[in-house]
């Protein structure tokens, strides 16, 4: 009798280990790749990576149950880029850890200065199993000034993703998530191959 392998099996086969996320799975690590005259990139297998946001600047939230976990990042002078993905013990940790970054989005106070603010905020996203919107900006009197970051976090099954991009933003407009929602689309459409999605 012939046995049938699913995408997800064949995947995790190749890998070596089940739980693993391999080289290449990740959407920008073909272009980490290259060299690049106007930024640096790196990539790291760290399991304890630091959540591409983190609103209580301190530690690392959604840290708890990890298995695995995969980070690409790019750096430029006015622009910073991260992708992750973060693989759980259970869908239940993964739904915990995107609990915590809600708590501490409510939890923690801006980071001031004596004359300015960094404020995080969040809104819920239809996208995976759950999402979240996280917006980070620094704010001068009450008004937006330049410089913050825009995150998409979203959860299948036992996996976190996450699409950040810091840079010179604006006031907050939602069209500022339209890059990283994509992205992150991209990837859940493939991310059951390594997570236990059901």
């Amino acid at each position: 009798m012939a046995t049938v392998m699913t995408p997800a099996l064949a995947f995790a086969s190749s890998s070596g280990s089940p739980g693993a996320i391999p080289a290449g799975f990740l959407l920008y690590e073909k272009a980490a790749a290259q060299k690049s005259a106007t930024g640096m990139w790196s990539v790291s297998q760290a399991r304890d990576a630091k959540l591409v946001v983190n609103p209580c600047h301190g530690g690392s939230p959604a840290a708890v149950g990890r298995i695995a976990a995969r980070t690409v990042t790019y750096v430029a002078v006015s622009d910073q880029r991260s992708e992750q993905v973060i693989l759980y013990n259970s869908p239940k940790a993964a739904a915990q850890a995107l609990a915590d970054v809600r708590g501490a989005l409510v939890r923690c106070p801006a980071l001031q200065t004596s004359q300015t603010a960094y404020r995080y905020s969040g809104t819920p996203l239809a996208l995976g199993d759950e999402g979240l919107a996280v917006t980070g900006q620094l704010y001068q009197g009450g008004r937006a000034k330049v410089g913050g970051e825009r995150v998409v976090l979203t959860r299948r099954g036992n996996a976190l993703v996450a699409y950040a991009r810091s840079g010179e933003w604006g006031a907050p407009d939602k069209t500022d998530f339209a890059h990283q929602t994509k992205d992150a689309h991209t990837m859940l459409a493939k991310i059951c191959q390594v997570a236990r999605c059901s």
